[in-house]
This record gives C-alpha cells, sequence and structure tokens, in this order.
C-alpha cells in the first residue's frame, strides 16, 4: 500500500486508487494519478488487491493468489482498507469522506463499493467494465480442467483462473451484477471511457450510464485504449490521459 499526502494531522477525504485484473498499484499511470489526487488536497491511497499475484516489485511472483482471487475478495480488501482509515489506524487522522477511482475490473469493484458504502462521496471510472462474468462461454471448460489459462500480455506468464471466481460469481452473481449496483449509485458519478478500448468496448460504458440512478457524467475519448494511451513501463503522459488525470481531480475537488 503506498499512502500520499501533505498532511496526516488534519482530517482530510482519502481517495483510493483501484487496479484492475492483471493490474497493480505500480503498473503505468496509477502512482502519477495518485501523486496528482494527493497534491490536490486529498490522502491518496493506492495498493495490490490481496489476489493481485504481484509481490512488491510489481512482478507476478504469486500466481497462486491470482488464480484464487474472487470479486467478493477484492470487496472485502476495499472494506478493510476503508475501515483502517476511518480508524485512524494508517497513521493518518480518520476520516469518514471516501472517493473512489477505479479502472477497468478496478472500475467495478469501485462502484459495487459505491453502491453498498455512504461514506464514498464521489466516484470515478475508467474503462470500467459493465460485466462481471467474462467468460461465459469457457464455463464447461472450466469446470472441467479446474482452472482458465489467463496469458500477461505484458510478461508472457501463462496464470491461473481457478474455480474460486466462478464460484463467487455464481453464489453472489446478483449482488454482484454491476447494472443493478448502477441503478443504486446516488453519488456523483464520471464515468470516462475509449471509443477504441479493444479489452472493455465503450458499449459496456453506455450500458452503465443507462442503468444508473442518477446519469452520470460520461466522457468517451476518440481513438483511446484501455488506457488512455499509458503503457507500462511508463513513459508520461499522452493527451487523453493527461485530460483524464485533469478531469478525474477537477470532479474529485467539485464533490467530494
Amino acid at each position: 500500500m503506498d499512502i500520499r499526502t501533505s498532511d496526516r494531522i488534519t482530517p482530510r477525504p482519502a481517495v483510493l486508487v483501484l487496479h484492475g485484473f492483471k493490474g497493480f498499484k505500480d503498473w503505468g499511470m496509477f502512482p502519477s494519478l495518485a501523486e496528482r489526487i494527493a497534491r490536490a488536497g486529498f490522502t491518496a491511497v493506492s495498493f495490490n488487491v490481496s489476489g493481485s499475484g504481484v509481490d512488491q516489485q510489481g512482478e507476478f511472483t504469486l500466481p497462486e493468489r491470482f488464480g484464487r482471487n474472487t470479486y467478493s475478495a477484492e470487496l472485502e480488501d476495499v472494506s478493510r482498507v476503508m475501515e483502517a482509515l476511518a480508524d485512524g489506524a494508517l497513521g493518518m487522522a480518520a476520516t469518514q469522506r471516501f472517493g473512489l477511482v477505479g479502472h477497468s475490473r478496478g472500475g467495478a469493484i469501485a462502484l459495487l463499493t459505491a453502491a453498498r458504502d455512504s461514506r464514498v462521496q464521489a466516484l470515478v471510472t475508467w474503462a470500467a467494465i459493465a460485466e462481471t462474468h467474462r467468460w461465459q462461454d469457457q464455463v464447461a471448460e472450466w469446470r472441467a480442467r479446474g482452472r482458465l489459462d489467463v496469458v500477461n500480455s505484458r510478461t508472457g506468464q501463462v496464470l491461473p483462473l481457478y474455480t474460486d471466481l466462478l464460484d463467487d460469481l455464481e453464489k453472489n452473481g446478483e449482488a454482484l451484477r454491476l447494472t443493478r449496483a448502477a441503478a443504486r449509485i446516488a453519488v456523483p458519478w464520471l464515468l470516462l471511457h475509449g471509443d477504441a478500448d479493444p479489452a472493455v468496448p465503450v458499449a459496456e460504458a453506455h450500458e452503465l450510464a443507462s442503468a444508473a440512478l442518477k446519469p452520470p457524467r460520461v466522457m468517451v475519448f476518440p481513438d483511446s485504449g484501455h488506457t488512455f494511451g499509458a503503457v507500462h513501463p511508463y513513459a508520461g503522459l499522452t493527451e487523453e490521459l493527461a485530460q483524464a488525470m485533469d478531469e478525474t481531480v477537477k470532479w474529485l475537488g467539485r464533490y467530494l
């Protein structure tokens, strides 16, 4: 976990920055995004979820953790971090005001958390998924083999995805339904998506927006991909990434 702030004594809103599937807190643009949020006057908190599979150096050296990860486990991780911040247990003044910024699957976790925790006062999702079960056509193979193989395109590693995730989806499918969560979001929501996203089609952004209780502000970036031009190792701001960061910080400043 990384905590960035300019004041550990005075209570201030905390913003959790949530990475996505096969992501981690130090991937690409996340450190720069957290730095921007902290410089805007918030406490920025970024962390690797317990099932990320990534070690402190950002390497996938814990594939079994990755393989056993679930949506419910990630929600529990976020809840525990929020509770620690609310209790002042992380060396910070206690706070009861939270913002969430989530990318891709992290956007889904942010959305689900905001739908059930009234302490969340502002929500920003980047390229968020609209459907948690993204392997519908592979269920039979998944059950038969006991795992799916997931390729990390950055490293070429083949990572296991055991049936823990499938079990979670089958047991808690309704609670994990993202359009259902969107229909309960009452806080200001900024929804960012690239219209050339090959991983999460922009149609999913419109699906979430259509389901929302209150219409979110939707910003579609022309010719932009899943990470708004960011790469890993980080090579600096692209035009669309700079705009996404600017809009995110302005949204948090306005509503948090």
